[in-house]
Parts: C-alpha cells; sequence; structure tokens
C-alpha cells in the first residue's frame, strides 16, 4: 500500500514538485496529507456522477458520488475548485463519458485529461486529446497511480502556481512528459480492492 510517507520519498526521488491526490468519492485522504506537506499535496477527488467521472483539484471538502454532473460542478465551484473530466473516452472504464452527455456540460469545466497512463488503448487518449483540441479546452494529464511504480507516470512541467486559478492561468503553457504504464498494474488495483474488501489492507491512496 501506498502511504504518505512513502509518496513524499517517492515524489523527493522523482523530482515530483506538486501532486494531486484524487482518491475515489472521497477527499478526506488528500485533506490529511495537505496538513502533513500542503506544499507538496493538492487536494483532490476522482468523483463519479450519474455520468461519468469528474476531477476536482484544490478542495476543501468532499463531493459525493452518484450526483448529476451539474450538481457536482456545483458543488465544486463552491469550493473554488479546478475541474476536469477523467479520462473521458476510455471505453473500458465506467467512469466513461456519453460524447452527449459531455457536450452538455463543456462549458462548466476547466479541462480535459487528454493522457491518462493507465489507458490501455492509447486511442481513447488520442479521441481525448483531439476533443480538447477542437473544444480549445485546457489538457491535463494524470498518472491515475496506485501502486509505487506508477508514481510520476505522467507529469506536466508547469509555472509555479498556488491556488486554483493560478494553476488554470500555469496550464496555458504547461509541457506534458507522459508515460504509459504497464497494463499490469492493473492486477495491483484488483489485488487492493480484495484485500480491502477482506480486511487485509489499509486503504489505499490514490495520485493523479
Amino acid at each position: 500500500m501506498v502511504k504518505f510517507e512513502t509518496i513524499r520519498q517517492l515524489c523527493a526521488q522523482r523530482k515530483i514538485d506538486r501532486i494531486a491526490i484524487t482518491d475515489h468519492n472521497t477527499a478526506e485522504g488528500a485533506l490529511q496529507m495537505h496538513e502533513l506537506a500542503p506544499e507538496l499535496i493538492i487536494v483532490g477527488e476522482e468523483i463519479m456522477t450519474s455520468c461519468g467521472e469528474l476531477l476536482g483539484y484544490f478542495m476543501s471538502e468532499t463531493v459525493p458520488p452518484g450526483l448529476s454532473p451539474e450538481e457536482t460542478i456545483a458543488r465544486l465551484r463552491g469550493q473554488g475548485a479546478f475541474i476536469s473530466v477523467s479520462h473521458p473516452f476510455d471505453g473500458m472504464r465506467k467512469g466513461a463519458w456519453e460524447e452527449a452527455d459531455l457536450l452538455r456540460i463543456l462549458d462548466q469545466v476547466d479541462a480535459i485529461e487528454t493522457f491518462n497512463a493507465r489507458c490501455v488503448v492509447p486511442a481513447y487518449n488520442q479521441r481525448a486529446a483531439e476533443f480538447a483540441g477542437s473544444h480549445r479546452l485546457l489538457a491535463t494529464v494524470g498518472s491515475d497511480a496506485h501502486s509505487e511504480v506508477e508514481y510520476g507516470r505522467a507529469l506536466m512541467e508547469m509555472t509555479p502556481f498556488y491556488s486554483a486559478d493560478a494553476f488554470r492561468a500555469s496550464l496555458q503553457t504547461a509541457r506534458p512528459l507522459a508515460r504509459y504504464s504497464s497494463p499490469l498494474v492493473h492486477f495491483s488495483s484488483t489485488w487492493a480492492k480484495q484485500a480491502k474488501k477482506l480486511g487485509l489492507a489499509e486503504r489505499l491512496w490514490e495520485g493523479g
């Protein structure tokens, strides 16, 4: 399991200056970690809406899953969060979006995740990149890390930022450094879920 001290050490070793902790459907772990290292941790959450998953950054509290995209976005905006759409067209994940649903909220989000290191089919990332480009949206990339080997697979070189607004501005000139993770990493996620159900493991932190 990837714990806070391990994450701090991995970031130092791999020269990662900031990391967004985007656990599924809760920001509680990220909030606890931010208290320990506010200069390193960006509080985030990957939220399952009724139509697909959204990523929130610079959050102050959890947004519950299962709400409509519009209600989820409203709650994120109420916190002053930055909003991206995670792996929007990855047909192998339940959090993928129908294009019609995505178009409905396009003017309410800040960015599209155009590269996700865990995508098994590169065409899904390519479609996201083309979609973001055609709609003139900012692009984010994510490692979607669930295990130590995955941290830092997808990075962005950016000018310094310390708020959602500064993050948004910095993305204008960001340079992605993106590599795919091995498809074998999905087995670690399966094991972690089963171990948690059986009470054999502590909670897994996820970094994006």
